[in-house]
């Protein structure tokens, strides 16, 4: 090879080399190109776990992917044995238990994310109420469906003057229930809290980029290996009908997504269909127009509770309807993706990037 190569005339070694030069080159590069994909994909990670009664998904990026979806998962379950009422000793159990009684000791995370719900309680006239437990727990959604009835109005009667918001007393680090039979659920706001706190794990474990799924709320960290949006996909509210479960895809960059609706709970009795979406004020499931609400919420920092303020704000816009809801998004500076029962479509202005994916629903501009 060396010989026939020293027999070409001088001007095709040089060609020659160049060839061979410019081939190697392409050479690196595509080995670069293979290596880097490969080192990606070991740099991602894609888990499943359950904490706050639903499934948590995580896909993490970065070298330690599997450490920092492991952190999240416990930061997670840690959330959920301070705020659920349904944990002994946690926070909001031990309010509960107390109720009438006592101020008790919480933790100022339980603290603030209490004085959150209060706040978004006023400022719908306590259509949306995180006391709303000893009527909610009148409706057994989790019994059969030939066996389920709703309560009877006397019933929701007798439990209706313990739901007021402005009988939960907060303070930085301690709270109390002004009545006995009082109750905190903040199964409204959980979902969101935990991915306040899943992304508030990635970067103390130092994630590159991470996108975590609890029920039906959604928060993304950082960036993706190759630069793009973070796809989120808006769940169908008609999906056994239609065959399909998503209706239309987001795109963002950072911060969080909630959805509420109609189909997540229900049950239908004598003909009626009723769900777990209560009207404080009524103690009855909220009928109006909508069977769902999105609700998109920035990330502002370290310690924001925007995960959890989307999700209180998903229930709540879908309680208050399209017009009233779509005002309360505008004073927190969220923005918001309405679904009615006849499948149309409407946003706010704001709204972020967003595709149709089903030809049976009507977006109005």
């Amino acid at each position: 090879m060396k010989k026939w190569i020293a027999n070409l005339p001088l001007k095709r070694q040089k060609t020659l080399a160049v060839v061979l030069a410019c081939v190697l080159i392409v050479l690196v590069i595509l080995l670069s190109v293979v290596w880097n994909a490969a080192e990606q994909k070991e740099n991602r990670v894609e888990t499943t776990g359950y904490a706050m009664g639903s499934v948590v998904q995580q896909t993490v990026y970065g070298e330690n992917a599997q450490a920092a979806s492991d952190a999240a998962l416990q930061a997670v379950t840690e959330l959920e044995n301070r705020i659920s009422w349904r944990v002994e000793g946690s926070d909001v159990a031990r309010l509960n238990d107390t109720a009438g009684v006592e101020w008790i000791s919480i933790e100022p995370e339980t603290a603030s994310l209490l004085s959150l719900c209060r706040e978004v309680a006023a400022r719908t006239g306590g259509v949306f109420d995180p006391t709303v437990l000893p009527v909610s727990k009148l409706w057994d959604f989790t019994a059969d469906e030939d066996t389920f009835q709703p309560p009877a109005q006397e019933t929701i009667d007798r439990f209706l003057p313990y739901v007021n918001y402005e009988d939960l007393r907060v303070r930085e680090d301690s709270a109390s229930l002004k009545y006995h039979y009082m109750g905190i659920d903040l199964g409204s706001a959980g979902k969101g809290a935990a991915c306040d706190t899943a992304l508030a794990s990635y970067a103390e474990s130092g994630a590159d980029g991470a996108v975590v799924a609890v029920g039906g709320s959604v928060g993304v960290f950082g960036e993706k290996p190759d630069g793009s949006a973070w796809s989120i996909t808006v769940r169908n509210p008609y999906s056994e009908e239609d065959g399909e479960t998503a209706m239309g895809v987001m795109e963002i960059t950072e911060g969080f997504v909630s959805t509420s609706g109609t189909y997540e709970k229900q049950r239908e009795a004598d003909g009626v269909t009723y769900h777990h979406l209560i009207n404080a004020n009524t103690g009855w499931p909220e009928d109006n127009e909508l069977v769902s609400v999105t609700v998109y919420t920035k990330a502002n920092g370290d310690g924001d509770q925007n995960g959890a303020l989307g999700d209180i704000l998903a229930t709540a816009a879908y309680l208050l309807g399209p017009e009233e809801g779509a005002e309360l998004l505008r004073s927190y500076g969220a923005e918001g993706l309405f679904i009615t029962r006849e499948k149309t479509v409407t946003m706010t202005e704001g709204f972020p990037a967003f595709s149709l994916l089903l030809d049976s629903y009507t977006l109005e501009e």
